[in-house]
C-alpha cells in the first residue's frame, strides 16, 4: 500500500513539473512575441521618421543650392575657373556649367544624396577618356569638393554665391584712356612670355599669333565703355574679354558654331541681335558698354545688344572672382590672325 501511495504521489509531481515546464515555456514564448513585435514597430516608427526628415533636409539643402555659383578649380599645376547655375523645373534639380573652357552647357547629372551633392562633366567636353565627377558639400556659405584629373589625381574644387553686380545708380564716366599707344606693347603683358607665338607690333596695329599667348592689360577695371576696332582674317578666331572674364566674340570660323558663338555674341551665353554680315580681312568695331553685368554692344554703329546681363564667366576667363576689377585682355590662342587697333577705355568714377 506503501508503494502504490509513493506511485501516485510521483506521478503527481511529475505532471505538476510538466505542467509548470510546459507554463515557463509559453510565457517565455511570449515574452520572445512581445519583444519582436516591439523591436518591429520601433524600427519602423524609426524608419517613417527619418525618411520625412530625410526628405525635408534634401529638400532645403536643394533650396539653399539654387542660383549661380562662381568656381575655382585647384590642380598641381594652376587654378582653373568655373561658373555652375543650378535651377529646379518640375521638382527636379537641372544644372549648367561653363568648364575650364568652352561654353555654358547643361549638365546630363546633378543630385543630392546624404548631403553631398554631385554633378558630371561629360567626358567629350573635358577632351578626357572618362566623365569628370565632381562632389562636394555645401559648408556655410561655400560649396567645396574634389574630382580627379585626367590622370587621375585628386582636385580640390570650391564654389562661392556669384554676386548680383546690380548698381543702385547709372554710373558718372570719367576721361578717355588709350590702352594701346600704337607703337608697342606698352600696358600690356602676356599670358606665357614663354610661348613661341607671340603678340607684336605692325603698322600702328596688334597682331594676334594664333595659337599662342593671350594679351592682358596691366589695368583692371569695373564698370566702363570701350572701344576697339579689329580685323579678323578669313578663318580666324579671338575675342575680347571683359574685366578678363567675359568674352565678345570675333570670328571667321570655317563651320561658325551657333548664334552665341558668333561674332558680336557674349560666348555660350548672348547672341547679337541682328546678326551682322560677315566681314573678314576688313576693319569693324565694337562699342561695348559693361555696368555689373549688363552689357551693351554697338558693332559698326548698329545696336546688337542692349543691356542685357551676363550670367557668369565665359569659357578661358582669367578667374571666377566676379566682384573684383579685372583686366582686358585680347585672345591669341585661337587659330590665324586678327589685328587690333585703336583701343579706348573710359571708365565710370
Amino acid at each position: 500500500m506503501l508503494r502504490g501511495l509513493a506511485s501516485i504521489v510521483s506521478q503527481s509531481s511529475a505532471t505538476n513539473l510538466l505542467t509548470l515546464v510546459k507554463r515557463n515555456r509559453t510565457n517565455l514564448t511570449l515574452r520572445r512575441t512581445i519583444f519582436a513585435s516591439t523591436a518591429l514597430i520601433l524600427a519602423l516608427s524609426i524608419r517613417s521618421y527619418s525618411e520625412p526628415q530625410n526628405s525635408a533636409d534634401t529638400t532645403a539643402l536643394a533650396q539653399s543650392l539654387l542660383g549661380r555659383w562662381d568656381l575655382t578649380l585647384k590642380t598641381p599645376l594652376r587654378e582653373y575657373p568655373s561658373w555652375l547655375e543650378i535651377t529646379q523645373e518640375g521638382g527636379q534639380l537641372r544644372a549648367r556649367m561653363v568648364s575650364r573652357w568652352g561654353h555654358a552647357r547643361p549638365l546630363p547629372k546633378f543630385e543630392i544624396s546624404n548631403g553631398v551633392i554631385t554633378f558630371v562633366s561629360p567626358k567629350e567636353e573635358e577632351e578626357r577618356k572618362d566623365d569628370m565627377v565632381f562632389e562636394g558639400k555645401l559648408s556655410g556659405k561655400m560649396l567645396a569638393g574634389t574630382t580627379t584629373g585626367p590622370d587621375g589625381t585628386q582636385w580640390q574644387w570650391t564654389g562661392e554665391r556669384a554676386p548680383s553686380l546690380k548698381r543702385n545708380s547709372a554710373p558718372k564716366w570719367g576721361k578717355p584712356v588709350q590702352l594701346f599707344n600704337g607703337k608697342d606693347l606698352s600696358g600690356w603683358k602676356m599670358s606665357d612670355p614663354a610661348a613661341t607665338a607671340l603678340w607684336k607690333v605692325e603698322n600702328g596695329t596688334l597682331v594676334s599669333p594664333g595659337h599662342g599667348a593671350e594679351l592682358i592689360s596691366d589695368a583692371k577695371f569695373e564698370d566702363f565703355k570701350l572701344h576697339v576696332e579689329f580685323n579678323c582674317a578669313p578663318g580666324s578666331n579671338s575675342g575680347v574679354y571683359l574685366r578678363g572674364r567675359y568674352e565678345v566674340q570675333i570670328e571667321n570660323d570655317p563651320e561658325p558654331e551657333g548664334p552665341t558663338m558668333r561674332t558680336g555674341g557674349v560666348y555660350g551665353f548672348l547672341a547679337p541681335s541682328p546678326e551682322q554680315p560677315r566681314k573678314p580681312g576688313e576693319w569693324q568695331s565694337y562699342d561695348i558698354t559693361l555696368v555689373g553685368r549688363v552689357v551693351t554692344v554697338v558693332q559698326n554703329g548698329q545696336m546688337i545688344m542692349d543691356q542685357q546681363e551676363i550670367p557668369g564667366i565665359t569659357g578661358t576667363a582669367l578667374d571666377s572672382h566676379e566682384a573684383l576689377p579685372g583686366p582686358i585682355y585680347l585672345q591669341g590662342s585661337e587659330a590665324g590672325r586678327v589685328t587690333f587697333r585703336n583701343i579706348t577705355i573710359t571708365p565710370a568714377k
